[in-house]
């Protein structure tokens, strides 16, 4: 089988720039004890990438993807983004929240590009308290996720006592920041490490201790 992009970026060196391109949003679902329930995730990908896509999985050829094409297409990302933790980047008060892998993902062509959804879950119960992030990136850098505005990056059900923002690192000021702890192995591999999420635009949601 043909590999995806998505593929390549689980198993290809650093690029310096990003090769595929995406449109997202994030709704972080909250339930009545105010513990984060769900993370539901839509993507939407550029022409070039979704005409790539197209040619490599319509198997009749007839310019479309029916719908056993699309559960191809998923089931290849499925599998190929699963090292990568789904591109998450889920931290509690600076500690890094475990997550459960999608049950599946859901793939869709619409208007030339590839869309996908899908859900997931925290390995355990994640009360929203103190400070608590979530981003979504690529630690290879071969897959630009972008939010294009802050509503994109939202939050269902946000309990009184907590405030949300969406934070955009520079990268620049990044390195600078934290330029004794990326080593030349982060710039030869920097999926090797979990020191790409400083890159990542982050959903903040703090909440006071009286919530």
């Amino acid at each position: 089988m043909a590999t995806l992009a998505l593929v390549c970026a689980a198993s290809t060196p650093a690029f310096a720039h990003p090769h595929v391109f995406a449109e997202a949003r994030l709704d972080v679902m909250v339930n009545g004890n105010r513990e984060v329930e769900a993370l539901r995730h839509v993507w939407r990908f550029d022409d070039l990438f979704s005409s790539t896509v197209l040619l490599e999985f319509d198997r009749n050829q007839d310019l479309t993807l029916d719908a056993e094409e699309l559960q191809e297409v998923a089931d290849v990302v499925h599998e190929s983004l699963a090292e990568f933790n789904y591109f998450q980047v889920v931290t509690a008060n600076g500690r890094d929240v475990g997550m459960q892998p999608p049950e599946r993902l859901m793939t869709d062509f619409v208007d030339g590009q590839l869309i996908i959804l899908f859900e997931s879950r925290p390995a355990g119960p994640m009360p929203l308290q103190g400070r608590v992030e979530f981003g979504v990136y690529d630690p290879t850098f071969y897959t630009a996720i972008d939010f294009v505005e802050d509503s994109y990056m939202n939050v269902e059900n946000l309990p009184e006592g907590c405030s949300r923002a969406v934070i955009r690192p520079d990268p620049e000021e990044a390195i600078a920041q934290n330029q004794q702890t990326l080593t030349e192995a982060f710039f030869n591999d920097p999926g090797g490490n979990d020191l790409s999420k400083i890159f990542a635009t982050k959903l903040e949601i703090r909440c006071d201790a009286n919530g």
